[in-house]
């Protein structure tokens, strides 16, 4: 009796150990939603439960546009309530003049959905419908001042969406396609494999690769119309984490030690700039905050890297939560018609 009790032991010992493992892996794995991009040339992900939480941006009244209504009465979809994660992966165009421009996305929303509901919506709207491993691909035609291009959206699943508004099929055909193999923590694209590893543990938003080129001007990074001495395929990895204060990440992945000093170099003069042009008295709270941010951004220079921390305002992330919600309620990209319509939450 005593021999069996011993291996039953093992076996139960054995098998704890084995969850114990496989829990620590999935924790340690990128999220799904961005485990499901294709191969880009960055992928930015928000978490936006801790972010609705700490700003209550779902609650904010806003006036809604009647096409925005639209798409809310008939799909029950409100995005700033129901979608808990995003990840978009930034594909470079060929041609930055095309219907795209210089940047085209492909993107995965998870949340709370009416697959009926939002079935029945895009299949009125649809100019095109295929059926790729067992999903219904619907093709949107979008018409932006003379521009034609086509969104495709598919549901993955009762919580899952996926969208492109790449020119090609490949980009949705690849989410599909991953969507088979989302249970494994090691699936993903491989940027996501290179560089996941080097985002702090518990960000709530992060992005990797070549981030600024949404922002990229005759070949380099702009922001606000200040050019930065980074050129627009630098590689970045940023993140955004909680940790008693709302803590800001950016690294800047130089070839070598040399351009990493210079570049840490370039950026802290050019900070030290903006921080003594800023130093006038605030007009209101927003400037106040900014401010704040502004004083608590630090440069340093790691090996490779050029890194950049701050801590920024909660009072500020609300604000500019509630004003990027306000604004997208009042003025969506795309009216929707069978021509022309939003996809929930895709930024088209």
């Amino acid at each position: 009796m005593r021999k069996p009790t011993r291996y039953s032991l093992l076996l139960v010992a054995a098998l704890i150990v084995a969850l114990i493992v496989a829990i620590l892996l999935r924790k340690a794995a990128p999220p799904e939603a961005a485990r499901l991009l294709p191969e880009s040339d960055a992928i930015v992900y928000f978490n936006l439960k801790p972010l609705r939480l700490a700003t209550h941006f779902d609650r904010t009244p806003v006036k809604r546009a009647p096409e925005y209504q639209q798409f809310i009465d008939a799909t029950g979809i409100v995005p700033e309530r129901d979608i808990d994660d995003v990840a978009f992966a930034l594909h470079r165009m060929d041609d930055p003049n095309g219907p795209n421009g210089p940047v085209g996305y492909s993107e995965v929303f998870e949340g709370r959905f009416d697959g009926e509901k939002l079935a029945h919506y895009l299949d009125s709207i649809a100019s095109a419908r295929e059926t790729y491993a067992g999903h219904t691909v619907y093709t949107i035609s979008i018409d932006d001042d003379g521009q034609k291009r086509s969104l495709r959206v598919a549901q993955l699943g009762y919580d899952s969406i996926a969208a492109s508004n790449m020119p090609t099929e490949e980009q949705i055909h690849s989410i599909l396609d991953r969507h088979r193999w989302a249970a494994s923590p090691f699936s993903g694209s491989s940027l996501l494999s290179a560089r996941y590893r080097d985002v702090p543990i518990l960000s709530s938003a992060w992005g990797i690769g070549h981030i600024g080129l949404p922002f990229s001007d005759r070949g380099y990074i702009s922001l606000f119309g200040l050019q930065l001495p980074l050129p627009e395929d630098t590689t970045f990895v940023a993140s955004l984490r909680y940790t008693g204060n709302l803590r800001l990440r950016i690294e800047e992945i130089s070839p070598t030690e040399a351009q990493a000093a210079e570049a840490s170099q370039k950026l802290a003069m050019l900070l030290g700039l903006l921080k003594s042009v800023q130093q006038v008295q605030p007009r209101n709270q927003q400037d106040a905050e900014i401010l704040r941010l502004l004083g608590s951004i630090k440069m340093d220079h790691r090996k490779d890297r050029a890194i950049l921390t701050a801590t920024v305002p909660i009072e500020l992330l609300q604000y500019l939560a509630s004003s990027a919600n306000s604004s997208a309620a009042a003025t969506p990209e795309e009216p929707a018609t069978e021509e022309n319509a939003p996809s929930p939450g895709a930024k088209q």
